[in-house]
């Protein structure tokens, strides 16, 4: 596990921003800027997407990321790889150590077959997605949300090759840091899952800051 501070001075920010627990946030970054994602409390889950912010069909690719760094966690050093394979942005300071690529972002239809048919209106980080596109006039929808990062989020791979989502090896005030390495738009759904254990069954707020390119 590779952990890196930051030197980052919150007070430098330009923008300081808290996303309530179980809901969604957009925002465009320009080339250079650098996002923090922090976990406030501790176990939450933030089920992000990133797109070209010019040519939103150019996204955040699962395959070409792992590809790139010959593993399926994210750290430091990660370069977020595009559907073109050109890098999007670099992990430069992580403090938790484990952010999943294979859980994906929960669904009413994942959610009905995973655990129950009663589970099917529960609000869900699709609804999310599709509640923040909508709002921001993006001109995005449905078929532009690809697959997803679940900053914070323990999903181990078994033996057998099965997943299983477990209690998160994050804690309060742990980070992740990504530097845009191209204008994107990121898309999180900060998730109201309440099913299994990726936020501890209880969805908590997390904080992003954004600073300048330097």
């Amino acid at each position: 596990m590779n952990l890196q501070t930051s030197t980052l001075d919150p007070a430098r920010a330009i923008l300081d921003h808290t996303i309530p627990a179980g809901e969604p946030w957009l925002r465009r970054l320009a080339r250079g800027q650098v996002l923090r994602i922090v976990d406030l409390e501790g176990n939450q889950a933030v089920d992000t997407v990133f797109f070209h912010a010019e040519d939103p069909a150019e996204h955040y690719s699962l395959t070409h990321t792992i590809q790139a760094q010959g593993s399926l966690y994210l750290g430091v050093g990660t370069r977020i790889m595009s559907s073109e394979g050109r890098p999007m942005l670099t992990i430069v300071a992580d403090t938790c150590g484990r952010h999943d690529t294979l859980g994906g972002a929960c669904s009413c239809e994942s959610n009905t077959v995973r655990y129950a048919l009663e589970k099917r209106p529960m609000h869900s980080c699709r609804d999310n997605y599709m509640a923040a596109l909508g709002a921001g006039n993006t001109g995005l929808g449905k078929r532009h949300v690809a697959s997803n990062i679940n900053f914070f989020m323990n999903v181990p791979v078994t033996p057998e090759g099965g997943l299983t989502f477990e209690d998160g090896i994050s804690a309060p005030g742990k980070y992740v840091e990504l530097r845009a390495e191209m204008d994107v738009t990121v898309l999180i759904s900060n998730c109201p899952q309440l099913n299994n254990p990726c936020n501890a069954y209880n969805p908590t707020p997390v904080r992003c800051l954004v600073w300048e390119a330097t």
